[in-house]
């Protein structure tokens, strides 16, 4: 993974690397904002909506953190349990489609979601992602559930083993946002708060 002020040496690439997963010594993600993330794949189809991704008896609370306990649940019960920091979903078309809620990309993020990678994303999610520090490159990405996936937000590629598929590169605008942790910590930092 690739973070923001440090170098691994190579020319115009800052990188620090994650400890092994089964050490349970990943390095957390919040307030970390990665240029290039390895992870595990969840692969989920077309037409993912915000109310699997998490069911409405769940928004009755505005603790985040029974969000990421359901996330995915009304698509994929284990989820929530199985899922680690850093990890990546790839889907397919239209993916958090139907209401506005975001809730989800928040649930998404808590989860340890690190990126989600999808054909294409519903207009809504989309923007809520941005918001709340959820990166999202649009891609037609071929895999299986459990492979290492790369992702380079910069350069809106993905890497499947020696696959290289070329998305949707975010502008530098809504990197920014990203880099800063979502929209409101954007803003602050714009306004000399953070």
């Amino acid at each position: 993974m690739t973070r923001r002020g440090e170098s691994n040496g190579s020319t115009n690439t800052k990188s620090i690397m994650l400890a092994d997963r089964n050490a349970n010594s990943l390095m957390p993600m919040r307030d970390v904002f990665y240029i290039v993330i390895r992870g595990k794949a969840w692969i989920y189809g077309d037409d993912v909506d915000t109310d699997v991704i998490i069911p409405g008896k769940y928004l009755r609370t505005k603790d985040a953190r029974v969000w990421a306990q359901h996330a995915m649940e009304g698509l994929d019960p284990q989820f929530a349990v199985q899922v680690r920091k850093g990890d990546i979903i790839v889907a397919g078309r239209n993916f958090g489609s139907g209401s506005s809620r975001e809730q989800a990309p928040r649930a998404l993020k808590g989860a340890g979601v690190a990126v989600v990678v999808a054909r294409s994303f519903a207009r809504i999610f989309y923007r809520n992602a941005i918001n709340v520090g959820l990166p999202l490159v649009e891609a037609d990405v071929t895999c299986r559930a459990g492979e290492t996936v790369e992702v380079d937000l910069k350069a809106g590629t993905v890497r499947v083993a020696d696959k290289v598929y070329q998305g949707t590169r975010l502008p530098d605008f809504l990197m920014e946002i990203l880099e800063d942790g979502g929209l409101v910590a954007h803003r602050r930092r714009q306004k000399g708060l953070a």
